[in-house]
């Protein structure tokens, strides 16, 4: 059973210009329960983590009442991620809003990895933080992360630029939250998994930085009792999905 919103938490909600809301990507109730809040919350602009600026553009008012015909316009089937079902009923929630997308395609990717993120993210690395190092401790424990992320699998010498990705990441998100702010002047709902939701070092410590008088709210949402790590303004629980062992592949 899903646990609903408490409604304190959104009038909470209610009273900030950026709502960041957090999810394990293929679980549905995560989705079902951002879907009940962006309705709740009726945004001027809804941020999507899996949609490039490009696929952004062709969500029409005409095809957000089209389930298939708005997959196919996204291309969503060759994107990889989980089934545009569970995605769907956000762009249906908020019929008015505006959709921006902030995903780093993958041709940018590995140009990042090659040319380094600051290059690539371009004239602005500097004010996001992304010509900065991280501190030491931040670093290695990021670096642990990815290492675990990826089954304990990768070279050591790919964690750094698995990190530096990361950043670059969270600098594209928060880049698309500032030109939903300034053209439809808020409130933004942002849609991102719970790495890039967290307060101390994903999404909002970047808009901080940037957009320092914004004032933000961030859900978090964990699985079977395990909340996730890394500072939220809620954290709500559901049950955990059934999936592959996804570290098979590595062995």
């Amino acid at each position: 059973m899903l646990s609903p919103v408490p409604e304190g938490a959104l009038d909470a909600m209610r009273e900030v210009q950026v709502v960041v809301l957090g999810e394990v990507h293929d679980n549905p109730l995560h989705h079902r329960r951002q879907a009940e809040v962006v309705a709740a919350l009726a945004p001027a602009a809804v941020v999507f983590e899996m949609l490039t600026p490009a696929q952004a553009g062709r969500v029409s008012d005409e095809l957000r009442g089209d389930r298939r015909g708005l997959e196919r316009a996204l291309d969503w089937a060759s994107s990889g991620w989980p089934d545009f079902a569970l995605y769907y009923p956000l762009f249906a929630a908020a019929p008015s809003a505006r959709v921006y997308g902030a995903l780093v395609p993958r041709a940018q990717t590995q140009e990042a990895l090659s040319r380094g993120v600051t290059e690539s993210f371009g004239d602005e690395a500097g004010r996001y933080g992304l010509t900065e190092p991280l501190p030491a401790d931040q670093q290695a424990e990021r670096e642990a992360l990815q290492f675990a992320a990826h089954c304990n699998a990768l070279p050591e010498e790919m964690l750094a630029g698995m990190v530096e990705l990361q950043r670059l990441r969270d600098a594209v998100l928060a880049r698309a939250v500032v030109q939903a702010l300034d053209e439809t002047g808020g409130p933004v709902a942002v849609i991102t998994g719970n790495g890039h939701a967290r307060r101390d070092w994903g999404l909002p410590a970047m808009l901080a930085r940037v957009k320092p008088g914004v004032a933000v709210f961030v859900l978090g949402q964990g699985e079977g009792g395990l909340a996730p790590a890394g500072g939220f303004d809620l954290v709500l629980d559901a049950p955990e999905v059934a999936r592959p062992d996804p570290c098979e592949a590595f062995r």
